[in-house]
């Protein structure tokens, strides 16, 4: 199997011969073209004299340690294209994504396969396969010791060292340049469906400019939950900033309002105004609000999302409020009631509903004690409560009672992170 594995590094420098085995010149590049196969080499880019050459795929006869033997000589000057991904210029030594692993890798070398194609009318040539980026010492190793040792030699001494590499299948390259993205069909489709915690800490990890680059190329939705999960308040606006306004709007609106304001609130008032008038007209209603009170206040910590019912609501009535609020199911635990003016009534615990007959009035299962805050309280106060009484919610209420907003577990726990 060795001998059908070549790496990039022994690419690089291999001589190639014509069809009277003379050497026309010495391989300086390899490329792909994405949108033609992901996988193989398309074009070798072969110095020769002062002009570079291309050899196509299928111009190719063999490849081994020794050169590249072509079986066809119209070779054609190299011209920029950027529909080509090459390896040398654009993934060696480069950030990438590895997607299974969840984290950000140092590209060091590649590895390919020797194939051969036979028969079926088509010429015969040889071709190459990406396998695998190698990020591992072992690649290390190999890029020190080229042109100083036979490769065989290098080979032989590598053994002892353990390969540490990732499938290119799993490989997900960052481009900054939107039409370069399209051009190279580079989606980021896959980091969709990770968790977005871990794709938090993928980002954290990137340059500025490939930040703004995945967010911009990501769902709104996945982008906004990401956003959230960034824990640096400052790379946040970063990365807003980074964005055009439309996309940075889109992501907002998808956030809980809360957690939008404290993003907007880290923005030049400029910059974060450009946002909100990019917003539809209810969740910048919401977040305008939000930005009006003190950040170390009841008003500053709250979230606006919650489902409240009338006193006079029965059980039945919070099974099918909490149905039809479903985008908030992660993180409720509370049904609150308010009177006729929307003041706190009463606050029942989730879990008191499905002991309770569906009949019977909500307010029977409110909790004995009710605890509530201005929305001026200070925040060193709100986190006392929450530790005295155990509390997983506490809502928010303004001068006259009015239920305004609850500020979570989860909230509190952020702020004491940040301390």
């Amino acid at each position: 199997m060795a001998d059908q594995l070549l790496f990039l590094t022994e690419l690089m420098g291999l001589p190639v011969y014509d069809l009277r085995k003379r050497r026309i010149g010495r391989v300086r590049d390899a490329a792909i073209v994405p949108l033609a196969d992901p996988f193989r080499v398309d074009r070798f880019l072969v110095g020769g004299g002062w002009a570079w050459l291309t050899v196509r795929y299928d111009q190719v006869e063999s490849i081994s340690l020794e050169g590249i033997q072509l079986s066809d000589e119209n070779l054609t000057p190299y011209h920029d294209d950027e529909y080509l991904l090459r390896l040398v210029r654009d993934l060696l030594d480069q950030q990438i994504i590895d997607v299974d692993g969840r984290k950000v890798v140092r590209v060091n070398d590649v590895t390919f396969e020797i194939r051969q194609e036979r028969g079926n009318g088509v010429r015969p040539h040889t071709w190459l396969r990406v396998l695998e980026v190698d990020i591992g010492v072992r690649s290390i190793v190999r890029r020190l010791l080229q042109g100083l040792l036979p490769a065989r030699w290098i080979r032989w001494l590598q053994q002892p060292v353990p390969p540490n590499s990732i499938r290119w299948e799993v490989c997900n390259i960052v481009e900054p340049d939107p039409q370069r993205r399209v051009r190279l069909n580079i989606s980021h489709a896959s980091l969709e469906e990770m968790h977005p915690a871990d794709l938090a800490d993928i980002v954290e990890e990137l340059s500025p400019e490939d930040r703004g680059a995945i967010f911009q190329t990501l769902d709104s939705e996945v982008a906004a939950d990401a956003l959230s999960e960034v824990e640096d308040p400052k790379m946040q606006a970063q990365i807003l900033e980074s964005l055009e306004p439309e996309k940075a709007a889109e992501i907002v609106e998808e956030m809980a309002p809360d957690e939008a304001a404290d993003v907007l609130g880290e923005l030049e008032e400029a910059a974060s105004e450009e946002i909100l008038d990019e917003m539809d007209e209810a969740p910048e209603s919401e977040v305008r609000e939000l930005l009006e009170f003190r950040e170390d206040s009841a008003g500053g910590l709250m979230n606006t999302e919650f489902v409240a019912l009338p006193v006079s609501a029965t059980v039945a009535d919070a099974i099918a409020a909490l149905r039809s609020a479903d985008d908030l199911a992660e993180n409720l635990n509370t049904v609150f009631l308010t009177d006729e003016h929307g003041r706190l009534a009463g606050a029942v615990p989730l879990g008191r509903l499905f002991v309770a007959r569906e009949n019977s009035l909500l307010r029977e299962a409110a909790a004995d004690t009710l605890i509530s805050v201005s929305v001026h309280e200070r925040q060193d106060r709100i986190t006392e409560l929450f530790d005295k009484y155990n509390l997983l919610t506490l809502p928010v209420v303004d001068e006259e009672g009015r239920l305004q907003g609850v500020i979570t577990a989860d909230d509190i726990i952020t702020v004491l992170r940040e301390k």
